[in-house]
């Protein structure tokens, strides 16, 4: 798992890549929650472009940030899921909560 993050004018966005499972959770929400707390800013964006794979942990790394943006007075939105990913976030029904976007039709 590799994170990247690039924040500019309030919004940070946080690059995630490879695979977001029980062995990478701890260290991406603390990742996130560094660069949260590093820039404080006020619109929170994760990009999925390059996340090949997310379990049911990847949800957990999700509120929990969500969470912190929510508490700090902050939104939180999703970018760019591919589609394993995204199958994951539809089943959890995440976009209840937070918005994602360049969502595409997942096939079963």
């Amino acid at each position: 798992m590799k994170i990247a993050s690039e924040y500019s004018d309030g919004r940070l966005t946080v690059y995630l890549a490879g695979e977001l499972d029980h062995h990478s959770a701890k260290m991406t929400v603390s990742g996130i929650a560094e660069s949260i707390d590093r820039y404080l800013p006020r619109d929170l964006v994760l990009d999925l472009t390059q996340l090949g794979f997310m379990d049911s942990s990847g949800i957990a790394v999700i509120v929990r940030s969500y969470k912190k943006m929510r508490d700090a007075g902050g939104r939180m939105y999703i970018e760019n899921p591919q589609q394993q990913p995204l199958k994951v976030l539809d089943a959890s029904g995440i976009d209840r909560m937070i918005p994602i976007a360049a969502k595409r039709e997942v096939t079963t």
